[in-house]
């Protein structure tokens, strides 16, 4: 009977200890980031011909992912923008700044530069 009990208690413990480590793992993961970018095009067909596909397959290669375009965002505040917007998600800031300075996007911006203007800026997100 007595082994009875030592096994239960080893097997309570042990299930006390597995869900502190994984509480403790999760609070350990950082939040993501979020790039979004204002872009103002002067050129919309050749944007999105030479410049957007580029630029994607840049954000993609380096981890980030698409998670929303506008191509006439709806202001809720202030005068609404002639621009699109676009917001990216990475890991980390280091994974963001690493994207935007990966050879792959510099040469992809060269031919953005041509057809529109834009503006950046990251976003933390918060713990989940």
């Amino acid at each position: 009977m007595k082994t009875n009990y030592k096994v239960a208690i080893a097997l309570f413990a042990g299930t006390a200890i597995g869900a502190a480590v994984v509480q403790g793992l999760h609070a350990q993961a950082k939040p993501p980031v979020y790039v979004v970018s204002e872009i103002t095009v002067t050129n919309v067909d050749a944007y999105a011909k030479e410049y957007a596909p580029l630029a994607q397959a840049a954000i993609k290669k380096t981890g980030g992912k698409l998670v929303a375009v506008s191509q006439k965002p709806t202001s809720l505040e202030g005068a609404p923008q002639n621009s699109r917007v676009t917001i990216n998600v990475y890991d980390s800031l280091e994974q963001a700044q690493a994207s935007r300075n990966s050879a792959e996007y510099k040469a992809a911006r060269v031919i953005g530069d041509k057809y529109a203007t834009f503006r950046a800026f990251v976003v933390e997100g918060l713990p989940q």
